[in-house]
């Protein structure tokens, strides 16, 4: 039972641990086209509920904003939904990173779902999502996109343990 209970709290921790990291690849849009291709890497702290992350653009704009957890609320149909991701267009990111209707069938109604909305210092704004999903006892796989005002469209990769 205490072996149980380690690992879920390791699970948890680990999809927004203290301290972590992710990278943000384009995968749409104007910076996808350039060679070499920019990477950001993506800094992620806080712990269950919400958090802060910052990243900087090889262009050197800075974001820097909080993350939240977003419960699901079930609608009179059944469904559950996100709070922010239908209104900023977030669901034909996922598509678009992850494969049609992925959103849909993997995204919606998860129970480890995050988001974040930041302004970068020469004024380009960032929608940010992700989520977890247990994979194993002691595994818990992530996944994320983000999107910003630019144009551009990144899939949110995060190291595996």
């Amino acid at each position: 039972m205490v072996t149980r209970l380690f690992f879920v709290l390791l699970s948890v921790s680990l999809l927004l641990g203290c301290v972590g990291y992710a990278r943000l690849y384009p995968v749409r849009g104007p910076l996808a086209a350039q060679t070499p291709m920019p990477i950001v890497q993506v800094k992620l702290t806080g712990l269950i509920d919400s958090g802060s992350l910052s990243f900087h653009t090889p262009e050197g704009e800075i974001f820097k904003g909080q993350w939240t957890m977003v419960r699901p609320v079930k609608t009179a149909q059944g469904m559950a939904v996100g709070s922010n991701s239908a209104a900023n267009d977030m669901p034909s990111a996922w598509d678009t990173v992850y494969g049609e209707d992925y959103y849909m069938s993997h995204v919606l109604g998860s129970t480890l779902y995050a988001e974040s909305t930041i302004k970068g210092t020469r004024g380009t704004v960032v929608n940010v999502e992700f989520y977890g999903v247990r994979v194993s006892e002691n595994h818990l796989a992530r996944f994320g996109v983000a999107k910003d005002s630019s144009g551009n469209i990144y899939k949110m990769a995060f190291p595996t343990f």
